[in-house]
């Protein structure tokens, strides 16, 4: 079966860095869509950003220029690469497997401090 596993959330002050990583098992991670998701308390799950199995990414417009996302093949890894953090990027981060359906992992934290 499909498994999603984050890691890489924690505590970071305002304009810090963080790098996710999210690692997936139980399918062909060459031919997958892969996308990262943010939800903020008390608010809806958001989509952050995309990449294609071709590596072609999108971005939502609140993290262009300072979030990348990008992945390795070889080890079934996509990466969100978060800059210049905002205390509006605190939230759980998820990264799934795009499609019908579309799989998710346990997510982590990510916390923006001001």
């Amino acid at each position: 079966q499909v498994q999603l596993v984050e890691s890489g959330g924690g505590l970071v002050q305002a304009g810090g860095s963080l790098r996710l990583s999210c690692v997936a098992s139980g399918m062909i991670f060459r031919l997958s869509t892969m996308g990262w998701y943010r939800q903020a308390p008390g608010k809806q799950r958001e989509l952050v950003a995309t990449i294609t199995s071709g590596g072609s990414p999108v971005y939502a417009d609140s993290v262009k220029g300072r979030f990348t996302i990008s992945r390795d093949n070889a080890k079934n890894t996509v990466y969100l690469q978060l800059n210049s953090l905002k205390p509006e990027g605190t939230g759980v981060y998820s990264c799934a497997k795009e499609g019908f359906p579309r799989y998710w992992g346990q997510g982590t934290q990510v916390t923006v401090s001001s």
